[in-house]
């Protein structure tokens, strides 16, 4: 009876008293959540209640493993299995407490700061800490366990005697992961991009939707994700729409003939602008810019408080120049002149009108003709 009622008593007790603390401790952590609602570290901190209990249920486990006296044949193999469990338990524990300051931290911050570039760029700092926390603490966790075993710690001896060789194959062989770390972290502390902001790389346009230790990913206009390696963006030009702020200066380049009413275009501009939701008011210009035999060349400048609205602004206006310009005054678009070829009236074979007759157009520009020998 004695030994059926031990083991009972030791893992069962271990398992009531795991729950009743976590129990108690959730209580407690719900009521501060409540009472405190400024602050979301406490309810953060719940989502660490599944590795506490562990944490707690393989300590006792692993304290009162030799009062049970249960499969004392594998007693080690036992008692390692415990100490693991352990070890991973406490670092998932210290990962979610660690993610909760963390993230608490950034609320109150971005709370005190209306400015969206600082706080993305503090979100962005935030994420990679977090992944180096995380890649930190798992590096450890699993050297712990590994060092549990005595067959490793005699193997460190060797490894601490060959570490130069290695480290440096190592090096050779991780050279791009490596560059992509760093790189990583460059980025993150040294404010070059930050989650959120709207860039072109390779020609196409995006907004930076994630940002790892080793790789990012623009998501574009049409939904599509370009991966890129980090190293990518501290060693090429790019360009970086969201930096020193979102404001933006966009243009619309029509091609009008000569005698397209100017004046009138800079008003009907001004009267689209003032409708569309999506100028900020700052600024609108319209200027001739270039000219060809032909045509000439208007460029409308407009504003607008990101890049999003400049694009609805820009495709706005230019639907409603066209459309202004096909129903009021068509003589303003491109076209091609047809009609007869106009002469200086002091010219000898035109008429009074200015036109050249058809029976000496072919004459007008040949060269004269030699009538010597000379």
């Amino acid at each position: 009876m004695e030994n059926l009622l031990r083991p009972l008593i030791v893992i069962g007790g271990s398992v009531v008293l795991t729950l009743l603390i976590g129990w108690t401790t959730d209580l407690l952590l719900r009521k501060a959540d409540q009472r405190h609602h400024e602050t979301p570290l406490w309810g953060l901190l719940r989502r660490g209640r599944i590795p506490y209990q562990l944490v707690l249920c393989a300590a006792f486990l692993r304290a009162a493993y030799d009062e049970a006296q249960v499969l004392e044949q594998h007693r080690t193999a036992v008692g390692r299995t415990l100490t693991l469990v352990l070890i991973g338990a406490t670092a998932w524990l210290v990962i979610r407490i660690v993610a909760a300051v963390v993230e608490t931290t950034y609320s109150r911050y971005a709370r005190a700061h209306r400015d969206p570039a600082r706080v993305r760029r503090v979100r962005t700092q935030v994420t990679l800490i977090m992944r180096v926390v995380a890649a930190i603490v798992g590096v450890v966790a699993v050297a712990s366990m590994l060092l549990t075993f005595p067959a490793m710690r005699a193997a460190g001896t060797s490894l601490l005697a060959s570490a130069g060789l290695l480290g440096i194959v190592a090096g050779i062989a991780a050279q791009s992961t490596l560059s992509n770390l760093f790189a990583g972290l460059q980025i993150a502390f040294g404010d070059m991009v930050r989650l959120g902001d709207v860039v072109v790389v390779e020609g196409e346009w995006g907004t930076v939707d994630e940002i790892t230790l080793t790789f990012l990913t623009v998501r574009t206009w049409d939904e599509r994700r370009i991966t890129m390696p980090v190293s990518y963006f501290t060693s090429k030009p790019f360009e970086n729409w969201s930096r020193g702020g979102a404001q933006m200066t966009g243009t619309v380049f029509l091609h009008v003939d000569h005698a397209a009413p100017l004046p009138a275009m800079r008003e009907f501009l001004r009267d689209v602008l003032r409708g569309c939701p999506a100028w900020d008011g700052r600024h609108f210009d319209l200027t001739v810019t270039d000219s060809t035999p032909s045509t000439m060349e208007v460029r409308a400048l407009v504003t607008a408080k990101d890049p999003d609205d400049l694009w609805t602004v820009r495709v706005t206006v230019r639907e409603q120049l066209i459309h202004w310009l096909t129903e009021t005054h068509p003589y303003a678009l491109p076209r091609v002149n047809t009609t007869d070829a106009v002469l200086p009236p002091t010219h000898p074979n035109t008429h009074r009108d200015g036109t050249i007759p058809r029976t000496n157009r072919s004459r007008v520009h040949e060269p004269p003709r030699a009538t010597g020998r000379g």
